[in-house]
């Protein structure tokens, strides 16, 4: 009987396995696969490996042009990509932002498995445009000496989101409420949280009081995360 349940439970697992990739650290990433316990560190995994990030825009339809090497030891990226269309059907405004390819993977994730749900759940639209404010910028982190992610194109400051039916939903104007629009915008930050390797809203402090940072810095093994 022992022998049995030993082998029920094996073959159970093997069946989860095969049913959920997306939740075993070894299975490879694709971008079209469910959010699962270890996409976010496939995603961060992707830094350093830009021809294997860049296959897996292409399958997955995002539009982009990669990018040759720039800039110096401080301020640089070697895997950038310019986004020509948008991470899937979501486009950029300003338009055609340059971004390290592994903040690319993550916003397509993103906007597949949070940001369009989350629209249709809280505001019955679909979200056509990222109001951006910057990828790429050789600078320090605001009010620090260190460098901040942007030196190295490793990240996206999101201020708002345009809808397919005209409105528009601001962090700076919208998350200080308490409607949909609001609620969106704590899902949407919730949900970024999995797939980035550092998240920070209006809650973290007032320098991001207008805009979502989204990053893929590297991180060790017990600090890959940061998200407030």
């Amino acid at each position: 009987m022992l022998l049995a349940l030993v082998g029920a439970l094996a073959y159970a697992m093997f069946a989860w396995s095969r049913a959920h990739p997306e939740d075993l650290p070894w299975t490879p990433l694709k971008l079209a696969d469910p959010v699962g316990w270890f996409t976010g560190r496939k995603l961060a995994a992707l830094t350093g490996d830009a021809p294997r990030c860049r296959a897996l825009l292409e399958d997955a339809g995002v539009d982009f042009i990669a990018m040759p090497a720039h800039g110096s030891a401080r301020c640089h990226y070697g895997d950038g990509v310019r986004m020509t269309g948008g991470t899937a059907t979501i486009g950029f405004a300003p338009a055609g932002p340059i971004m390290a390819c592994p903040v690319a993977a993550g916003l397509a994730i993103w906007e597949w498995n949070v940001v369009q749900p989350a629209a249709r759940r809280r505001l019955g639209a679909r979200v056509i445009a990222y109001d951006q404010l910057g990828t790429y910028n050789c600078r320090h982190i605001a009010g620090q000496r260190g460098w901040s992610e942007h030196a190295t194109a490793d990240a996206i400051d999101i201020a708002g989101f345009r809808l397919d039916d005209g409105r528009r939903v601001s962090v700076a104007a919208d998350w200080p409420g308490k409607g949909s629009r609001a609620a969106f915008l704590k899902d949407v930050r919730d949900g970024a949280c999995g797939l980035f390797s550092t998240v920070l809203s209006p809650d973290y402090n007032p320098a991001h009081r207008n805009h979502l940072h989204l990053d893929q810095a590297a991180r060790g093994n017990n600090a890959w995360r940061t998200c407030r």
